[in-house]
């Protein structure tokens, strides 16, 4: 009996496409989350986890004054 690579070869195509999936997702979001402050407000509403990554990245870049930008757009 020859076994074949097709059933392990499907459940990797569906491993990678997943995985491609993810990469984009996380790509479109941190755009939009970096093109615009009122995203950023609408996420630290919904989804403040997300938020908190997004800034830790954006520090960890050297990036920073983004958070206390918004904090200071928040409190107006």
């Amino acid at each position: 009996m020859a076994r074949t690579m097709e059933p392990v070869a499907k459940i990797f195509k569906g491993v990678l496409v997943v995985e491609l999936l993810g990469v984009f997702g996380a790509y479109f979001l941190f755009n939009k989350m970096n093109a615009s402050q009122d995203f950023r407000q609408t996420m630290s509403k919904k989804f403040p986890f997300i938020l908190e990554v997004y800034y830790k990245s954006i520090e960890q870049s050297g990036m920073y004054g983004v958070r206390e930008h918004d904090q200071e757009k928040c409190l107006r």
